[in-house]
Order: structure tokens, then C-alpha cells, then sequence
């Protein structure tokens, strides 16, 4: 059986690893109190809580939790995604995170992002987005896939594979920025 109060505890400890890094990662948050009023940070805070009573097999009251930061942010974060501290979600509405995703630290999501499935299943069928990575404004991350460490997805993107570490990927489908040639750039230009 799980230990709810050391969950507790983790789940404060990541609420301020949370707080730490949308501090260092968005400019127009000026102090700590500004940091309150950040939809995203507060919406990852219901997720935290949520995810608590999810592990800790208090489902009704997680989905409550759920239910609310749904209908409060525009913010759709499954309880059971599995998401580490240090992750900033930057205003945030429209952004939907399934329930078999993972988020390393250091991520920024933007705006109107989906961390969903390609069809319905059970069993794994949502990303595992490594650390550090930048998922641009309505980007769209499908099926299992993984996304590397310190790589970025460009805005409204669309991902269906694999995008390895330290990698720009951009476009529907999206694609490595650096195998695109020169003729398809300059006529996206």
C-alpha cells in the first residue's frame, strides 16, 4: 500500500519545483504572488493534487479535482499521466494530456497542445516527452511515441513518430528541420 503522506509530501515538493521553474522560464512573471494568478502553473497544481488521490486509489475524488481544473482553465490533464516536477505549462488553454503520457522536468508546453492517441485502445498510446524539451503553441504529439531530450516541436506541429534528442521539428507531418531541403523551405518562405 502507498503512503499517502509521503505522496503528499512529493506532491508539494514538485508544486515548488513547478513555482521555481516558471519563474526562470517566463519573463512576464515578475515574482513569486504573479505566480498564483499563471493559469498554467495553477491548473498543473490541480493536476498534482489530482494525480495524489489517483495513485493513492481515491478516484472519485481525483476525478472530482479533474472535473474542476477541466471546467475552471480549459486545461484537460489526465490524473494518471505521469508528469515530473519542473514542468511549465505557458497559458495553457486548449492543452489536452492523456492518460498514459509522461513529461520530463524542464518541458514548456504552450498553448493548445495534445498529448494524445492515435486510436482507442488500452495499453501505452500517449507521447513520453523527455526533459527539457519546448512543445510549441498548438502542436499535436500522437500515439506512443517518444519525444527526446532538449528537442522542440515547432507550433502546430504535428508528430506521429519519433523525434530523437537535441532535434527542431516542424510541419504536418512534422519533420528534422535539418533533413527539410533548401527548395521546401523556400517555398514554406
Amino acid at each position: 500500500m502507498r503512503n499517502f503522506f509521503k505522496d503528499l509530501k512529493n506532491t508539494f515538493i514538485a508544486i515548488k519545483k513547478d513555482k521555481e521553474e516558471i519563474l526562470k522560464k517566463d519573463p512576464s512573471i515578475e515574482n513569486s504572488y504573479q505566480v498564483l494568478f499563471h493559469v498554467g502553473f495553477i491548473s498543473l497544481t490541480f493536476y498534482r493534487i489530482s494525480h495524489l488521490f489517483y495513485i493513492n486509489n481515491l478516484k472519485f475524488i481525483s476525478f472530482l479535482i479533474h472535473f474542476l481544473s477541466r471546467i475552471l482553465f480549459s486545461i484537460d490533464i489526465h490524473p494518471a499521466a505521469k508528469i515530473e516536477p519542473g514542468v511549465v505549462i505557458d497559458h495553457g488553454i486548449g492543452t489536452v494530456i492523456g492518460s498514459t503520457a509522461s513529461i520530463g522536468e524542464g518541458t514548456i508546453i504552450y498553448h493548445g497542445v495534445t498529448l494524445g492517441a492515435r486510436n482507442i485502445q488500452k495499453g501505452k498510446r500517449h507521447p513520453d516527452v523527455g526533459k527539457n524539451v519546448l512543445i510549441g503553441a498548438g502542436a499535436k504529439i500522437l500515439g506512443p511515441v517518444k519525444i527526446g531530450n532538449n528537442a522542440k516541436i515547432g507550433a502546430n506541429s504535428v508528430v506521429l513518430d519519433d523525434v530523437p534528442e537535441n532535434s527542431v521539428f516542424v510541419g504536418i507531418p512534422a519533420k528534422n528541420i535539418n533533413e527539410i531541403k533548401k527548395e521546401e523551405i523556400e517555398w514554406i518562405i
